[in-house]
């Protein structure tokens, strides 16, 4: 009964540890995942920068795992090259070892002060990057805390020959050791948390030396395969493989030198767990040593492996929406903003050809336009499970406004798509039924309303990707445009039909045309409010508006 006991106390405290890496890592991405995302896309051209960043990523995240599963998906969207991703991934596998480093000395007694101040922090701020700042020194100082009660709980099952027995036999096998510790690592998604475990048995004496650094390497291979197992598509599996080969090729050459290594290692420290610690830093460091520099034919090993697949024959399906960035809010959003441009191009190509079809009645291209409509609704609601799945619990404030900019992005794209699939073809085939044709004069005016809706599309996508300020002002302001030129064109239109008499109808299905183009920049324009809205210059914009219309 007492021994039940001893090993529910250790798989508590090992789950303790887990959860307080898990607060820490969820902490930095809600308080600062958007900024952090920012920087991944905007300064990693170089390889010092790559490195540097995920080496300090990891320092903040105390998880290499979380930092190689958001610059998978970051690699695997086209925002982070391949080349640059695997150096920040050389980075984060140093960094990790950093933490475990700076965990691995006695400062327990600081547990108790980080978990105070993360509750007063937390609790007293109204300020979310605090709150998580709060959550992330909770987090660090329940796993000090959690390693400190494992190294007392290892006491009384020190002398426990079962166990004794059981660790032995996995040091005289090393593979065995380090698939053990693999398997363990995959399982509890931290190499952090099962390398501070392997130097608690080391420091309880359960396990020797060299069977420390034989679980330390499989601790180092199996934090590679959470990130590998998550992604979803060959390219999102390039740069956690290319993590794996490193690690294995290290793996490989250091399993034969184990002894030699222990005897090396034991000049720094004749400490078990000191070795452990160290040999898990110099291991690391050693490979970025080796791989930074032929990296580039590491990622063009990667892409014959792994080649890029064909596209989808059903453009339907979605190509970005990765479940298993989830866990990373701005990776996540990341990928539903990806995907909600291919929404957006979708419908610019819908757009690009109207004036074909009403101008030479092009039968082909308008059935193709109404059949991309099904299509567009089957993304929407791709996107919106999606960003559901993703939940408000796992997004700060900024996550949260991107969050609901992406659904009124692709809530109003879809609006764009029925009105084009739905209104204007059926008006495009009601005029090819009944042989009706527009002037010379029409398709021209036609064409000068259709090529200010295209250039308020270029605009839209500016405000949606970069929230630009400047384009969102510009984009309201077209409304303004956009209304004086239908008028106009109206006008010209409705004393030609005078003239005429009698159209056949086609005035009347000529002006719907124009109401629904303008109704088109309409939803295009209601994109540029929240950016107005967040820069504070929503009202004056709103005040100008109302006296415009008073004056007219």
């Amino acid at each position: 009964m007492k021994g039940t006991l001893v090993l529910l106390d250790i798989a508590g405290y090992v789950a303790l540890l887990l959860w307080g890496t898990h607060m820490v890592t969820s902490g930095v991405l809600r308080g600062y995942g958007s900024a952090l995302r920012r920087w991944l896309g905007r300064y990693l051209s170089h390889r010092s920068a790559a490195f540097c960043f995920g080496l300090g990523m990891t320092a903040l995240l105390q998880s290499s795992t979380a930092t190689g599963m958001m610059a998978t998906s970051f690699a695997a969207n086209g925002f982070l090259g391949l080349v640059p991703g695997l150096v920040v991934m050389l980075g984060a596998n140093v960094g990790t070892t950093l933490v475990v480093q700076l965990l691995s000395f006695d400062i327990a007694l600081v547990a108790p002060v980080l978990v105070l101040a993360g509750f007063v922090v937390y609790r007293r701020s109204d300020d979310a990057r605090y709150e998580n700042l709060g959550r992330c020194a909770i987090g660090l100082g329940l796993m000090l805390l959690a390693l400190h009660m494992l190294v007392v709980s290892m006491a009384p099952v020190e002398d426990t020959a079962l166990l004794r027995t059981a660790l032995h036999s996995l040091a005289s096998e090393p593979v065995l050791a380090l698939l053990v510790a693999a398997l363990l690592t995959w399982a509890c998604h931290s190499s952090v948390a099962v390398v501070l475990l392997v130097t608690s048995l080391a420091t309880a004496h359960v396990v020797d030396a060299q069977g420390a650094l034989a679980l330390v390497l499989g601790a180092n291979l199996g934090g590679t395969l959470p990130a590998l197992f998550d992604a979803s598509t060959p390219l999102a599996r390039r740069l956690p493989l290319g993590n794996l080969l490193v690690r294995a090729f290290g793996c490989v050459v250091c399993v034969p030198l184990l002894h030699p290594l222990t005897e090396l290692l034991s000049q720094l420290g004749d400490s078990p767990a000191r070795m452990a610690v160290n040999f898990h830093t110099g291991f690391n460091l050693a490979l970025a040593l080796v791989f930074i520099l032929p990296v580039q034919r590491l990622a063009q090993l990667l892409v014959r492996l792994l080649p890029e697949p064909p596209q989808p024959a059903d453009a339907g399906v979605p190509q970005y929406l990765d479940e298993g960035a989830l866990d990373a809010a701005n990776v996540a959003l990341a990928n539903a903003a990806r995907e909600a441009m291919r929404m957006a191009d979708m419908v610019e190509n819908m757009l690009k050809g109207l004036v074909e079809v009403f101008g030479k009645d092009d039968r082909v291209r308008a059935a193709a336009i109404g059949r991309m409509d099904a299509i567009l609704d089957r993304l929407g609601v791709a996107i919106r499970e999606y960003l559901a799945e993703l939940g408000n619990e796992s997004l700060n404030d900024e996550d949260g406004e991107r969050s609901q900019e992406i659904l009124g992005f692709v809530i109003n794209i879809e609006h764009v798509g029925d009105i084009t699939a739905n209104n204007l073809m059926e008006f495009a085939a009601k005029k090819a039924e009944r042989g009706q044709d527009f002037s010379a004069d029409d398709i021209q005016d036609l064409a000068r309303m259709h090529a200010q809706v295209m250039e308020s599309l270029q605009l839209a996508w500016a405000v949606f990707l970069r929230s630009d300020r400047r384009a969102a002002q510009q984009l309201v302001a077209r409304k303004e445009v956009l209304w004086r030129l239908e008028n106009e064109i109206s006008e010209r239109h409705i004393r030609a039909l005078r003239e005429r008499r009698d159209d056949g109808g086609a005035g009347d299905v000529y002006l719907r045309i124009l109401r629904d183009l303008k109704r088109i920049h309409s939803h295009l324009a209601s994109l540029a409010y929240p950016v107005l809205e967040r820069a504070g210059m929503l009202q004056d914009r709103l005040r100008a508006t109302a006296a415009g219309e008073a004056s007219r």
